[in-house]
């Protein structure tokens, strides 16, 4: 892995956590047979240690999954452009690791979480959707082997 060129915004671990926790979304990156990055964005959660999405039975994605399971996942949080600075107030967290389709109780967990991160005043509801919707769905998990997040806050 590479080392961080701006060094002096790195950020702590648990702060990179925090961020990953909290984002909206991610972009997930991936290399497929023809050696071509490929970057999308997923709706995600978090939870013991790893990084839980879901996706359709097949695809562009699904193919570069199964020729390398390595990926990269980026979360962007807080952001601020300084039009006279020339720069931007930012917080981001990349993740490298290992993906892997999830099965039985782990995908019910892991579409569980999906509606309490994105859709917690509507469980009764939500819950009911899964289980009418996860045989239609394949869910993954991203085990975490690195973390590292960076910053540029406000000074002063």
């Amino acid at each position: 892995m590479r080392n961080m060129r701006r060094s002096d915004r790195a950020i702590e671990k648990e702060e990179a956590l925090q961020i990953l926790e909290n984002g909206e979304y991610g972009v997930l990156s991936t290399v497929g047979s023809d050696n071509q990055p490929y970057g999308f964005p997923v709706s995600f959660c978090v939870f013991d240690h790893n990084i839980y999405f879901h996706c359709a039975f097949e695809g562009h994605k699904i193919d570069n999954f199964t020729y390398n399971p390595k990926v990269s996942f980026c979360v962007i949080g807080n952001t601020c452009v300084l039009p006279s600075k020339f720069s931007t107030e930012y917080e981001s967290t990349i993740v490298f690791g290992l993906l892997s389709e999830v099965f039985d109780n782990e995908k019910q967990k892991a579409l569980e979480g999906l509606v309490h991160k994105y859709s917690s005043d509507h469980l009764p509801d939500g819950l009911k959707y899964i289980g009418k919707q996860k045989d239609k769905t394949k869910v993954f998990r991203i085990a975490i082997e690195t973390i590292t997040g960076k910053a540029r806050k406000r000074s002063g």
